[in-house]
């Protein structure tokens, strides 16, 4: 049974912790919507450790998605559904294309760059995984790369979606410790740029050693007439992430109220533009409302979870089991990174919010790492689960829209989970990459 000494203070856990952990990961493995495991051991928790009287829980799932800020998430599912369909992302594509065509590789890097745009507009992995990888998988491999490869390519970029904000995983895990939305943007502006950076990185290095893509032998003057072109005839798709960025980094933008100008303007353009039509709305409705439902019901129920784990001692029992293991903070970091990879691998990004955050936390702070750091490496970290072989979740987004075989792609992915994680890694020591940004109050 695990137990630790916190002073005079001893945790014990007992069968009403490891009973509904059990029944959660039973559930899990039979397939059963995360919510509904998520929501049946806190209920289980919450009786058999009398944590909660059973009869305020309706009132806890209740508040649990009574929040303003929770708005953002189907507003900013809604445009990155809408941009798909007026087609303003392949604007994106067209603009990074033109902005690589200098270099070998280039349309590799182009991928990856719509990967960043989509992300800092959609806030989704999935979604950016699922859209960039129909517009650009084929062509990658008539450029001549290896099909698992490009997939692989796509599934890296697409990590992007949780870590470049605004990002939905920034605005779950700010209201599941009670920090601001905007200040994990302004947090996770140099994180995410380094991840996507490093995904460039990683693709210029594959591509130099294999040869599979050529290109970049172009003259100044042709690059700029190109690079004029493209900005001429899909300028305007950039008007939605600008006001995006300008509205939440200047203040006069709450998250929730960027989303939803974020919505009006993209719908309005696709009507201007006649690429959206009134029958479009259903379909978009639902596909937005689909994904919206997956995330709502798990935050309802960890918010009970979250009460019943709390007052059974488990984030006390892990920083005292963890802290036994080794004071070394370095040790420690190393500790939570494996955890939240691992996490990543088998789980949403939702679900390893609402579990984890609230019993890693107190580790970090028992470390001395700021809580702003603590949630960008959280994040980064849980990215990077999501490409790591042989599980990583947007390799099976990747697998599922191209047929490819998951083992190939895993194995092609090995490349950018090293890179980004010697990023993350860099994130987790070095606290001014995730507080450069920020007042010195959060430094």
């Amino acid at each position: 049974m695990l137990w630790a000494q916190l002073g005079p203070q001893t945790v014990e856990l007992g069968w009403d912790f490891y009973g509904p952990v059990l029944i959660f990961v039973v559930l899990v493995a039979l397939a059963v919507p995360v919510w509904a495991a998520i929501g049946t051991s806190a209920i289980l928790m919450l009786m058999w450790s009398g944590a909660l009287p059973l009869s305020l829980v309706g009132e806890k799932l209740f508040s649990g998605i009574d929040a303003f800020a929770l708005t953002a998430v189907p507003l900013f599912i809604l445009t990155g559904d809408v941009l798909v369909r007026t087609g303003l992302s392949r604007k994106f594509l067209d603009v990074a294309e033109a902005l690589t065509q200098f270099a070998k590789g280039g349309f590799g890097s182009a991928t990856v760059l719509v990967c960043g745009m989509f992300a800092a507009i959609s806030g989704s992995d999935a979604a950016g995984a699922a859209a960039v990888g129909r517009m650009t998988i084929d062509r990658l491999v008539e450029s001549g790369y290896p099909r698992p490869y490009a997939c692989a390519l796509v599934a890296a970029g697409a990590c992007t979606g949780i870590l470049i904000p605004p990002s939905i995983a920034y605005i779950i895990i700010g209201l599941v410790l009670g920090i601001s939305a905007s200040t994990l943007f302004l947090a996770a502006v140099i994180p995410g740029l380094a991840i996507l950076v490093s995904i460039l990185v990683t693709n210029i290095i594959m591509n130099r050693l294999y040869g599979w893509e050529g290109g970049g032998n172009i003259s100044a003057g042709e690059y700029f007439s190109r690079l004029w072109q493209a900005l001429k005839s899909g300028w305007y798709a950039f008007i939605v992430p600008g006001i995006i960025f300008y509205g939440i980094f200047s203040g006069r933008l709450t998250p929730t109220e960027a989303g939803a100008t974020a919505v009006v303007v993209t719908i309005g353009m696709g009507f201007f533009l006649g690429t959206l039509k009134f029958s479009d709305f259903p379909a978009m409705l639902v596909s937005s409302a689909k994904v919206n439902g997956v995330i709502l019901p798990i935050i309802a129920f960890s918010i009970p979870l979250a009460e019943a784990l709390a007052i059974i001692g488990v984030p006390q029992g892990f920083v005292a089991v963890a802290t036994g293991v080794s004071e070394e903070p370095w040790v420690l970091i190393l500790m939570m990174i494996c955890i939240l990879i691992a996490a990543g691998c088998v789980m949403e990004t939702t679900p390893n919010i609402v579990i984890l955050a609230p019993i890693l936390l107190p580790l970090a702070e028992n470390i001395g790492m700021n809580e702003i750091q603590f949630c960008i490496m959280m994040i980064t970290a849980l990215g990077v689960g999501f490409i790591t072989p042989p599980l990583g979740l947007n390799l099976f987004v990747v697998s599922g829209i191209t047929g490819e075989s998951i083992l190939k792609i895993a194995y092609r992915a090995i490349p950018f989970v090293f890179f980004m994680l010697i990023v993350t890694l860099m994130i987790a020591y070095i606290p001014v990459i995730s507080t450069a940004m920020l007042p010195d109050i959060y430094k």
